[in-house]
Formats: structure tokens, sequence, C-alpha cells
């Protein structure tokens, strides 16, 4: 193990090497098409997303865009009030792996700990739907649940979109894509955990902290961007893929929370001081000893219960009514 995998929290350090572990065992040396990886993400996580809250409803609903047809699913809690305020989620992957199911307990935790509703988008992955496929589909799910916001027992005036790592990067481009069409996003706020928003990693980062024993390595997020991107180099410059690039004014409040020890930290930490210098009220917690993707470590960590309770607040008081405070 590296250096930088001995830094890691005591906990978080036995969940990477959990996952790590069981998916090399699983497998096995061989080299894997994205849907044998696809399998292998879904159970090896699986024991990671057992247990947690319990909704009062959880229900499906299929959504028929442009971009292809695709699912919603709805986390609601007990004791909400229609219409309802609620979060959009974007689950994490490298816009490649992972599901709903993947992201089942994270997106539970939110609903039950901020008491909103919150609703995952089943987004189509690349290699097989490259940019900008997933990107259309997460801005057709904002517009059809503000359109159908009534039948959906949600107020379209109270949204916040968020994610993790791809997801987060889906999250900030539909709010530039929503600004950029309406003239405003029309969103009480964005969520970003430990977000991919740039192709270029540190040499630094990708030396200390992208190892291959590391939970997201730096030759894993460049496999990943060319899923995402294609043959199209050109995309590595496009706002809307690639959000480092992008103009941010006139975006709603924002969380940025991630870990010092994950290769996306540097890009997490420019991406908060870019949106703070665009005007953006800006909030940020960086944990130290986290790697990527330890909120989904929730059920032995403090540090990944701490980053959900400090969301789950700031999304009470985004998403409060006006003039109601936390």
């Amino acid at each position: 193990m590296s250096a930088a995998h001995d830094a890691l929290d005591p906990m978080l350090r036995g969940f990477v090497t959990a996952i790590c572990s069981e998916g090399a065992r699983l497998a096995g040396g061989r080299s894997l098409d994205w849907p044998q990886r696809r399998a292998i993400a879904e159970t090896v996580r699986t024991p990671w997303r057992a247990g947690g809250p319990t909704m009062a409803q959880i229900t499906t609903h299929r959504i028929d865009s442009a971009a292809g047809t695709f699912d919603l699913r709805l986390y609601r809690p007990a004791g909400l009030r229609h219409p309802a305020p609620a979060l959009v989620y974007v689950h994490g992957g490298g816009w490649c792996l992972f599901s709903l199911d993947t992201h089942d307990r994270l997106m539970r935790e939110l609903a039950a700990r901020a008491g909103i509703v919150v609703i995952g988008i089943d987004y189509a992955l690349a290699p097989e739907h490259p940019y900008p496929t997933a990107l259309r589909q997460c801005v057709d799910a904002v517009r059809a649940l503000r359109t159908r916001a009534d039948d959906f027992g949600l107020d379209a005036t109270r949204l916040a979109v968020g994610g993790d790592s791809a997801g987060a990067n889906l999250a900030l481009a539909t709010a530039l894509q929503l600004r950029d069409a309406d003239g405003h996003t029309g969103l009480a706020g964005l969520l970003l955990h430990y977000g991919a928003f740039d192709t270029a990693i540190d040499a630094d980062s990708a030396a200390t902290l992208g190892a291959a024993d590391a939970m997201l390595s730096a030759d894993e997020m460049a496999d990943y961007w060319r899923a995402y991107l294609g043959a199209t180099a050109d995309r590595c410059r496009d706002p809307a893929a690639v959000p480092a690039h992008a103009a941010l004014h006139a975006l709603p409040p924002t969380l940025l929370l991630w870990g010092e020890r994950d290769v996306l930290a540097t890009q997490n930490a420019a991406m908060a001081a870019r949106l703070r210098a665009s005007g953006v009220e800006v909030d940020t917690q960086a944990y130290a000893g986290a790697p990527h993707s330890f909120l989904e470590a929730m059920s032995v960590s403090e540090i990944a219960r701490d980053a959900l309770a400090r969301g789950a607040g700031w999304l009470r008081t985004r998403l409060a009514p006006a003039g109601v405070g936390a």
C-alpha cells in the first residue's frame, strides 16, 4: 500500500481496502468490458448501501425526452406536506458505472435527514451513450419535474440539484445549461460532492493521491473522461462537459464537500475559489483523511456521517419556505 493509503482515516482506510480488494477478486486479473465492470461495481457496493432510514414512499417514473427515455426514482420520507421541496440527485461512477441502486442509501439518508424529497436520475451511461446524452437527460429531468410538479407533489420553486463525482459534474453542468437557456437556473442550490470538474489532474495530485491503490486513481479518471467525451478531442474544452472551463456567474448558492486525500481535491478547491470569484455564494468543507467516494462508507465512518449531516442541514436552509429559517 502507498503512503497516501496509510494517511487515510482508519475507518475509511478499511472501506477503501474492502472495496478495492473485493473488486480485484471478482475481476480475477481479467481485462473487463464496461458491462462486466458495472456488474462487479454493483456487487461490491451492495453491502455498503444496506440499512439506513425507511421511506414513506419510493416510486419510479418514466420520462420520455428528446435525449431518450429514462427513469426517475422518488424518495419521500414520512411527514412531508405537499408540495414538498426536493433535491434532484445525480449519481457518480465516472459517467460509466453505478446506478440508482448503488446510491440508494445515500439518497434515502439525504431525504430523511433534510426532510425533503430526493429524486435520483437513471441517466444513460457512457461509453455507449457519450456526452452530451447524460447531461441532456439531467436537464430534461429538471424541466419535467418543474412542469409536472403537481403530479409529483413538489414545490417547483424549491428545487436543488446535487451529485457526487461525475454526478457533481452533471449537476453543475445542468445548472449552467438552465442558466444559459433560460437566463437563470431557477434552482435554490447546488450540492456537489467531490466533483470531477476538469480533465487535467495536476502532477502532484496524480503522484501523491492518484496511485493505483487509491479509491480513484489518476489513470481511472482519465479512462472515465475518455469514455464520456468520446473521440472528439475539442470536447476537453467544452464548458458544458468540463465545467472548469465554464463561466460561473449567476449560479445558485453552492455547497462543495470533498476529501483531502482525493486525487480530485485540488480541482474541487479550485472550483470553489472560481465560484466565489464569480459572485456565487459558496460553502465548503474539505475532510482530512477522506478519499474519493467516502460518503459510501456512511455505515462505518463518522466523517461520512458528518458530511451527510452538513449537506442535509444546508439543504434544509436552502429549501425552506420563504421567510422560514432552518
